[in-house]
């Protein structure tokens, strides 16, 4: 870990947001567990159709594939990209061009970085409520997925999870550039290739 387990970004913030914070950083790092929870299942179903494939090959009786194989991929793929989107933003992780921003004082970076947090708490909050609305009507429609018989809602639900999850760490970003705290928490970036 770097900078120790008991340094804490949100010590600075005043004492009724500092909790509310913290909250919010725990939740970020089941985000990111979630995530990686998905990568694993998507992995071990994707090693799965290619050993039932082989065996196929050699034994007639063995099917030729994982029907749901492929369908329950592209769920688990999109919930890796949501669930780990959170957990990445606080550790600092996304991909940002810092040309304008490594190029102004202090004072208008944290300035600039309050206003591009309130941008992207706005859209990923807009981006949510429409994935939360998505999903209702599929639960409310009963949808069903064509090849598999699955209702969708339930990997509609994971997904827009995850989306609200970035929602509520893009608003804890806003807060804390506001306040003049450290927007990003290096105890949640892995240590080395291997972390």
């Amino acid at each position: 870990m770097h900078g120790g387990a008991s340094s804490n970004p949100n010590a600075g913030a005043p004492a009724l947001l500092r909790p509310l914070l913290d909250g919010i950083d725990r939740l970020s790092r089941l985000d990111g567990w979630l995530g990686v929870l998905c990568l694993v299942s998507l992995t071990v179903l994707m090693i799965a159709e290619v050993v039932v494939r082989a065996l196929s090959d050699v034994f007639p009786w063995v099917p030729a594939d994982i029907p749901v194989a492929w369908e329950y991929s592209s769920y688990l793929m999109a919930a890796c990209f949501t669930f780990g989107a959170a957990m990445t933003l606080r550790a600092g992780g996304h991909i940002r061009v810092t040309l304008v921003l490594a190029r102004v004082s202090p004072a208008v970076r944290r300035w600039m970085e309050t206003v591009l947090a309130a941008l992207g708490t706005f859209f990923c909050g807009f981006l949510g409520w429409a994935m939360a609305y998505f999903t209702w009507r599929s639960f409310d429609a009963g949808q069903t997925s064509v090849s598999s018989g699955t209702l969708v809602w339930i990997p509609q639900a994971f997904i827009t999870f995850g989306i609200l999850l970035l929602t509520i760490q893009f608003a804890a970003r806003f807060l804390q550039a506001l306040f003049g705290l450290p927007l990003e928490d290096l105890n949640m970036r892995a240590g080395g290739v291997a972390e």
